[in-house]
């Protein structure tokens, strides 16, 4: 039989479980109840900052971010290119348009060096995305939207724990959006968080998160009987308490999730180091990786469909990296961006969670090795 590896999974069990037990027990599932504002003040030693907001995914902290920093029609943001499309679609979500640029051809973040040529009289700020877990320029990233009076967001989806040059993920940009989806490093099933050092920020998307009035538990302790009046367009973009008991759990084990990834990708490297027909992805020493995700490039004498094809064959779960998001046929014309399709058309993510053995991490090289190698798979 065929062995078997998962391209991800989540590290869940009996914690888990009693910890949902626990807010079954308390009688409060709904969102943005008390297991919810618990976990917001646990993940703030994550982020870095003491303003941390609960949402139901990352494309919902992505939505109130920008709302939160008034982006809507007429305007333009000017997006990493490399990504899953939530992102450019948030912006559209606020009737902004999303400008894709290009990407760095080894980290594959937002090459800052495109941004100047990218600015139209319409730009108001920028959303910088952390390729699978790897966190973008941001020294750069501050200096040209501080010099230009444009605002910052990070789309940390993949970079729970991860840091730049000494800061964590969370304390840089304006406003940072994580996602907890199930194939990302800590989960609750989906979930997401927003961060900021504003605290006006914060409490403005809060505002926003709850239909434009403030939570429930704002109110529960009142001995009187408030009545919120809406006087603000929001949202139903809360994270349900069920989901928070898992978080809380998943925050205690994240530095070993972490640790386990890194050790994953350690082995890939080691492993893989020498195949001329793959790029592996570079991690700089600088910043922390995360690891959500471990994307190789195959060479372009390969056809990466018969690869795919060949590694799932064999038990080795695999997909494409991400999008490149300016060939997505919603967002309309676009500037071509080559560097981000060259890595939509050749990158391959294989298997990478924290539950990976020694015999997984050498069977996936061992399988990978072989069907790269393999004639029958060369366009």
């Amino acid at each position: 039989m065929t062995k078997q590896v998962a391209l991800g999974q989540p590290t869940v069990g009996q914690r888990e479980l009693d910890a949902i037990r626990s807010v079954f027990d308390s009688g409060w599932l709904s969102g943005a109840g008390p297991t919810c504002v618990q976990f917001e003040k646990n993940f703030a030693s994550v982020a870095g900052v003491d303003n941390v907001l609960a949402t139901s995914n990352c494309g919902s902290a992505l939505h109130l971010a920008l709302l939160a920093l008034g982006a809507g029609p007429g305007d333009d943001v000017l997006v990493a290119d490399y990504t899953f499309p939530a992102t450019g679609h948030t912006v559209m979500w606020t009737g902004a348009r999303p400008v894709f640029v290009d990407v760095r051809p080894d980290i594959w973040s937002i090459d800052t060096t495109l941004l100047s040529d990218a600015v139209t009289e319409r730009t108001v700020g920028v959303i910088a995305v952390d390729p699978f877990g790897q966190p973008a320029d941001y020294d750069e990233l501050v200096e040209f939207c501080r010099a230009r009076g444009l605002w910052l967001i990070e789309d940390a989806a993949c970079a729970t724990g991860a840091s730049y040059r000494g800061r964590k993920v969370g304390e840089i940009a304006d406003l940072t959006a994580y996602s907890f989806h199930g194939r990302k490093g800590i989960t609750s099933g989906e979930g997401g968080a927003l961060a900021s050092p504003n605290d006006e920020l914060i409490a403005h998307a809060r505002k926003l998160h709850t239909y434009g009035i403030s939570p429930a538990i704002a109110r529960d302790a009142s001995r009187e009987l408030p009545v919120p009046s809406f006087d603000e367009l929001g949202y139903n973009y809360r994270l349900s308490d069920v989901q928070a008991a898992i978080m809380l759990v998943q925050l205690e084990r994240l530095p070993q999730l972490l640790a386990a990834r890194r050790s994953v990708a350690t082995g890939y490297a080691e492993r893989l180091g020498d195949l001329d027909l793959v790029t592996l992805p570079t991690a700089l020493p600088d910043r922390d990786h995360s690891w959500q995700s471990y994307v190789i490039a195959v060479d372009e004498s390969l056809d990466r469909g018969a690869v795919a094809t060949s590694l799932r064959q064999r038990g080795v779960g695999c997909n494409f990296g991400t999008y490149a998001s300016h060939l997505q046929p919603l967002y309309g014309e676009q500037k071509s961006l080559p560097v981000s399709a060259d890595l939509f058309a050749r990158h391959i993510a294989i298997p990478m969670h924290a539950n990976m053995t020694e015999d997984d991490i050498d069977y996936v090289a061992d399988t990978v090795r072989s069907v790269l190698t393999d004639t029958d798979n060369r366009r």
